[in-house]
């Protein structure tokens, strides 16, 4: 009886084991299906999504990426980076056209390895526009944007053989000349589009053009009925609040606004004396700007490292040596050029990774900040001390019937004195063993250098250089 006992429990943990190994290799045996969704204007967030979502199906060793898609477009420079993360990446790369894939979307699309689409399903019309205006953007970016989208078609090869007059012909799984014509009108597709229209395609049009690899309804039945896979998990990348964030920061615009402040904070804060707003403006901006692009490996330590270089040569010039030279505008060149390699993601000087549209966006990005701060500088210069926001930043003598600073410094007009710092054009003198503010009446006073006090005005004291 106890020999049969133990017989039965050996037979019993024997069948555990088989149900468990069984249940194992089942789960084993299960496709995971990464699901990221596309379904805003291409621009730096939707990029930061794919990137993100990209990393997270390798880490769950996902055996397929399905792209949901429904975008109008966007940005050309963040649609070139997802273009190319998707052609460059591992796992194969589907989409799935939930509606449409418009302008940049349509670039996307026929990046991935398969496209499927609804039947009401649209894919085209990729011409690059003014994004301020609308309006059709100049020649030499249709020419950038006709090679980038005629390229990405060519990516995926020739597999169909067909024998024509006893030559045997290679085609195109996706004949780069119909992408082609999803950007410019001029472009002729015999028996598919004239010269007059951008081409766009329906769910069956695509189909049979090669431009569409199945109809489906849903997200389910692209996996089931077009991969091919009856036991499956789907998981969704789910972008966080930060993820958004970072995507904001990295928007073309908002860095161009981020360099006019970094600009702008810094030559104010050179224009007053001790440490201020504008340096608060300047430091706060310079962190929103490089920090998205540090954590996404864009930005180097090294190239960080360049532009606060080029802020000490910047500052070594004002304050240590006479006059502007080669420290001010070799400060002005490696703050420059930081701003811009943080753009583009270079390894080492080493450009070889560095897409054209990349580069053309850092260039803009960077030329429009620098634009921006300059006619901020002018315009506040102008403004300060005038009717208006900027009334207050310098004091007026007749306020309401009475005068709300000491009117003491008055008695100094005709007084000797030194330059007690740099005055360029303010800084502090010292007048009787006191120190007082003042600005320099007339080009740059260096520190030790007698001076007179010429005039009060605006509650500031203005001095001269007494000339020997």
């Amino acid at each position: 009886m106890i020999q049969y006992k133990i017989a039965m429990n050996k037979f019993f943990s024997l069948l555990l084991l088989l149900v468990l190994a069984f249940q194992l290799k089942a789960e084993t045996d299960k496709k995971l299906v990464y699901k990221i969704n596309i379904k805003q204007e291409i621009g730096s967030t939707s990029l930061i999504h794919l990137q993100n979502g990209l990393h997270h199906a390798t880490k769950e060793n996902a055996d397929y990426v399905l792209l949901d898609m429904n975008t109008y477009g966007g940005a050309v420079m963040e649609a070139d980076s997802m273009r190319t993360a998707i052609l460059n990446f591992h796992i194969p790369v589907y989409v799935f056209i939930n509606n449409n894939a418009a302008s940049a979307g349509a670039l996307i699309s026929i990046a991935c390895d398969k496209i499927f689409m609804t039947l009401s399903a649209n894919i085209g019309a990729a011409t690059v526009v003014d994004g301020g205006t609308g309006e059709k953007a100049p020649d030499k970016y249709q020419s950038y944007m006709r090679s980038l989208i005629r390229s990405t078609a060519e990516s995926h090869g020739r597999d169909t053989i067909i024998e024509q007059k006893g030559d045997t012909v290679y085609k195109w799984k996706r004949d780069p000349r119909i992408a082609e014509a999803m950007v410019d009108e001029r472009v002729v597709v015999p028996g598919i589009i004239d010269s007059t229209k951008v081409l766009t395609l329906t769910a069956n049009e695509a189909l049979e053009l090669g431009y569409c690899d199945g109809i489906a309804q849903n997200v389910n039945e692209v996996i089931t009925k077009h991969i091919g896979l009856s036991d499956y998990e789907i998981k969704t990348y789910n972008p966080t609040t930060f993820d958004n964030i970072k995507g904001f920061l990295m928007n073309g615009a908002v860095q161009a606004f981020l360099i006019m402040f970094i600009i702008g904070g810094i030559y104010f804060e050179l224009k007053t004396p001790g440490f201020g707003l504008p340096s608060a403006v300047a430091v706060t901006a310079a962190i929103l700007y490089f920090t998205p692009l540090y954590m996404d490996g864009f930005a180097q330590n090294w190239e960080i490292l360049i532009f606060v270089v080029g802020l000490i040569l910047i500052a070594f010039e004002i304050f240590v040596i006479p006059g502007f030279g080669f420290a001010g505008i070799a400060g002005i060149v490696f703050a420059v050029v930081g701003l811009f390699l943080s753009l583009i993601g270079n390894i080492d000087f080493n450009f070889e990774g560095v897409s054209l549209g990349n580069v053309t966006g850092a260039v803009l990005t960077v030329s429009g900040g620098v634009i921006m701060s300059a006619v901020l500088i002018v315009y506040l210069a102008s403004r300060i001390g005038k009717d208006g926001i900027f009334r207050n930043v310098a004091l007026n003598t007749d306020q309401e019937g009475f005068i709300s600073v000491s009117e003491a410094p008055r008695q100094l007009i005709g007084k000797i004195g030194i330059a007690a710092t740099v005055l360029r054009p303010s800084g502090r003198v010292i007048i009787d063993d006191e120190y007082y503010d003042a600005v320099s009446n007339g080009g740059f006073i260096e520190k030790g250098q007698a001076i007179k006090v010429m005039k009060y005005e605006n509650s500031q004291v203005y001095v001269s250089v007494i000339k020997e």
